[in-house]
C-alpha cells in the first residue's frame, strides 16, 4: 500500500496521527481476533458433539428401521423454530430458543405401542439436528468475522504501520537535509557578505 504524503510539517503531523491511531487500535483488534478464534473452536466442538450424538441416536434405533415404514408421519411436525440472537466479540450469532411441535392425537388402543417412543425419538433427533445446524451457522459467522479481523491485523502490522513509519522517516530525512542545506547556504551567504565587506573597507595605508 502506497502512503500518499508531501514533504512538509503538515503531512508529517497527519502521518504521525494516523500511525498513532493504528498502533493504539492494534492490541484491541488482536484481542478480538483471539476471542473470535476461541469462539469458533467452541462452536465447532459443539456442532460436532451434536452431530455425534445424533449419529449415535440413529445407530441406537437402527433396529426400528423397518417399523418406521409403519409410522404415521402426520403424527408430528415442526411448526416453528424459535431463534434468538446474541453478540459475541461484536458478531451477532443465532441461539436456539425453542422448537414448536404440533402433535396429532391418535388412538392409543389401535395404534402400535411404540408410537409414543417413536414420537419421543423423532423429537430428540430433530432437536439434535437443528442444534447442529445452529452451531454450524454460528461457527461460519464467527469464522468469517475472525478471518476479516485477521486480515485487518495483517494490514496494520505488515502494511500500514511500516508504510507510515517509512513515510515519516522520508519526510524527516528530507526536512533535515533541507535544514542542513539552508544552514550551509546561510553560511556561504554570510561568508561572501563578510568578504565583500572586507574588500569595501578603505585602505588606511
Amino acid at each position: 500500500m502506497a502512503i500518499k504524503f508531501q514533504y512538509n510539517k503538515t503531512s508529517l503531523g497527519e502521518l504521525n496521527k494516523q500511525l498513532k491511531i493504528r498502533k493504539n487500535a492494534l492490541p484491541t483488534i488482536k484481542s478480538k481476533e483471539s476471542a473470535l478464534r476461541s469462539e469458533v473452536k467452541r462452536a465447532k466442538d459443539s456442532a460436532l458433539a451434536f452431530r455425534k450424538e445424533l449419529d449415535e441416536l440413529i445407530a441406537q434405533y437402527d433396529y426400528m428401521v423397518q417399523l418406521w415404514g409403519e409410522f404415521d408421519c402426520d403424527l408430528i411436525r415442526i411448526v416453528d423454530v424459535e431463534l434468538a440472537s446474541q453478540k459475541i466479540a461484536g458478531v451477532r450469532i443465532p441461539i436456539l430458543n425453542d422448537i414448536v411441535y404440533e402433535e396429532k392425537a391418535y388412538d392409543l388402543f389401535s395404534a402400535p405401542v411404540w408410537y409414543a417412543e417413536g414420537i419421543r425419538v423423532l423429537k430428540k433427533m430433530s432437536r439434535l439436528g437443528i442444534e447442529f445446524e445452529v452451531y454450524n451457522r454460528k461457527m461460519t459467522l464467527l469464522d468469517y468475522a475472525r478471518r476479516k479481523t485477521t486480515q485487518k491485523v495483517n494490514l496494520y502490522e505488515k502494511v500500514q504501520i511500516p508504510g507510515y513509519e517509512d513515510a515519516i522517516r522520508k519526510i524527516k530525512r528530507f526536512m533535515e537535509d533541507e535544514e542542513n542545506l539552508s544552514k550551509s547556504a546561510q553560511k556561504i551567504v554570510k561568508t561572501r557578505q563578510a568578504q565583500a565587506a572586507a574588500m569595501e573597507e578603505p585602505n588606511n595605508d
